[in-house]
């Protein structure tokens, strides 16, 4: 009856031992090569882009809303994760998540270029953040000027779900609010090491110690367009 027992404990200690090896669905997704799953996001604005092209005015809208909450989800989601725990440094400038270097405009510039946006990714990347939050956000912007994050927070809630640039006294980085949820994704100068990083706004980083915040809400119907489009925004 002994040998029985241990018998039975080997086999499930194996067991268990197999399980461990095997990858999980979201392991596996995440294991997908970062080229192939961007091109996997052109294919699919590509796709939004006949159906718009093909459309009546009325379905436009519709097809307008859909790509909206297709790339804000992918983007916040899927692609964002790829490059957490990518370094920072002033002068990074790396295409690929995890290798090399990235500093904060260029982790913005490059993201936003490599699912298919049109924009001067270089300028902008080198560029005071302000400069690039106008021409994407147009109207849709907000200063605060020493102002509590807790304020800033509320402001971002009550503004609803979406991906935002904010650009701060000396960096920049997306927000991401969902469901009341508000997080901040960017390239972390304060822990270099760490890099990307997704945190509460009132984490130790730069967006909760900054004098001054300027937030702009990204994918409005106009930048949609253009992105199906393939049309520049400059």
């Amino acid at each position: 009856m002994k040998k029985i027992v241990l018998l039975f404990i080997a086999m499930m200690f194996i067991s268990c031992l197999g399980q461990s090896k095997q990858s999980t669905p979201q392991q596996k997704e995440k294991a997908k090569e970062y080229t192939v799953f961007i091109k996997e996001v052109i294919a699919k604005r590509d796709t939004f882009q006949l159906q718009y092209e093909s459309a009546t005015a009325k379905k436009r809208k519709d097809i307008v809303k859909k790509a909206r909450l297709y790339i804000v989800k992918t983007v916040a989601t899927e692609l964002f994760p790829y490059w957490y725990g990518t370094k920072w440094d002033f002068n990074g400038t790396t295409r690929t998540p995890q290798k090399g270097r990235i500093a904060c405009g260029y982790f913005v510039t490059n993201t936003l270029t490599d699912v298919g946006f049109n924009i001067p990714r270089i300028k902008w990347a080198q560029s005071a953040s302000e400069v690039f939050i106008k021409k994407l956000a147009k109207k849709e912007i907000k200063r605060f000027t020493n102002t509590s994050i807790i304020k800033v927070e509320e402001y971002l809630k009550n503004s609803g779900n979406g991906l935002y640039l904010v650009g701060l006294d000396s960096h920049t980085g997306f927000i991401y609010v969902h469901e009341g949820e508000v997080r901040f994704v960017h390239a972390d100068y304060y822990e270099p090491e760490k890099g990307v990083v997704s945190e509460k706004l009132n984490s130790f980083s730069p967006i909760a110690d900054s004098k001054y915040r300027v937030i702009g809400k990204l994918m409005s119907d106009e930048m949609i367009v253009s992105w199906m489009l393939k049309k520049k925004i400059n």
